[in-house]
């Protein structure tokens, strides 16, 4: 049988679902679920300008049904690899035309890595970054002349 190698710690893969990160101290014992890892680094990456969204086209159709009920999801686009001490984070984003992309994965990842670290208390080993698509203001109706054009 196969093993597969994990991106974090050399422990075991972990996924987003059900998993949590422990802390033991003298103090006592803190759990962090993989989930809160995922939507911290969602957060981060939404803050970024030129990201207009987070995830593929089928998660965008379910976020844009989540958000016509009232609820959200954070971490969609995310998916993390947490082990002991380190992260592992994937993203899916969308980006605004005509922003530069690969400064925008820069900044991206410049700010989950920022975040995770800060917030969560892990190490982040590596920030994948896949722009699966690009969002033209103009097919939105949005119009950016002061005449009302569409441009």
């Amino acid at each position: 049988m196969a093993t597969t190698s994990n991106r974090v710690d050399g422990t075991a893969a972990t996924a987003t679902t059900g998993t949590t990160t422990t802390q033991v101290t003298s103090a006592g014992k803190t759990v962090i679920d993989d989930q809160v890892v995922a939507k911290v680094a969602g957060i981060a990456a939404r803050d970024v300008p030129g990201v207009y969204a987070l995830g593929g086209n089928a998660a965008r159709a379910f976020g844009a049904i989540r958000d016509a009920i009232g609820s959200n999801a954070l971490g969609q686009g995310v998916r993390v690899e947490v082990g002991e001490t380190q992260v592992a984070v994937d993203l899916t984003i969308v980006v605004d035309y005509p922003t530069p992309m690969m400064e925008v994965a820069s900044a991206v990842r410049a700010a989950v890595t920022n975040a995770v670290t800060e917030l969560v208390g892990l190490q982040v080993t590596e920030v994948n970054i896949a722009i699966n698509d690009v969002n033209i203001p103009a097919l939105d109706g949005t119009t950016d002349d002061v005449d009302g054009r569409v441009r």
